[in-house]
């Protein structure tokens, strides 16, 4: 039972009698509890109204969210493309005994995932500012 709940459900049951100062006292409690809970908010919803202030959330037209969704499974292919050409490339060095090969590969395979999901957010961004990408 909530707490503002508490004291009238007792007073209303009959399980607890009260004089006329306490009653009023309880009643100006259950009041404040339920203001303060009413008026409360979670960090969570004051964090999503400031959000929302300074970047107001945008609908997005059904064109808009196929093309995104388009374009976010062209990012997955082509990264998973190149995950595979790169780990070919590590397993033949490996293969070879070749640590600076495979340092260096594991590095470019890094590098050439953040490129490929930078071009393609970029790509998203002019789609939902309402161009083509």
């Amino acid at each position: 039972m909530l707490p503002e709940n508490r004291v009238a459900s007792e007073l209303g049951s009959g399980e607890m009698k009260l004089g006329p100062a306490l009653e009023t006292l309880a009643l100006a409690y259950n009041r404040n509890v339920a203001l303060i809970v009413n008026f409360m908010k979670s960090a969570y919803e004051l964090a999503m109204e400031k959000l929302n202030k300074t970047s107001p959330t945008v609908k997005l037209t059904d064109q808009q969210k196929k093309e995104l969704a388009e374009l976010e499974s062209r990012c997955q292919a082509k990264t998973a493309d190149r995950e595979l050409f790169l780990k070919g490339e590590i397993a033949k060095a490996i293969d070879k005994g070749d640590q600076e090969a495979v340092e260096q590969l594991e590095k470019q395979l890094v590098s050439e995932r953040k490129s490929i999901r930078a071009d393609y957010d970029e790509k998203k961004d002019k789609v939902r500012a309402g161009g083509k990408a």
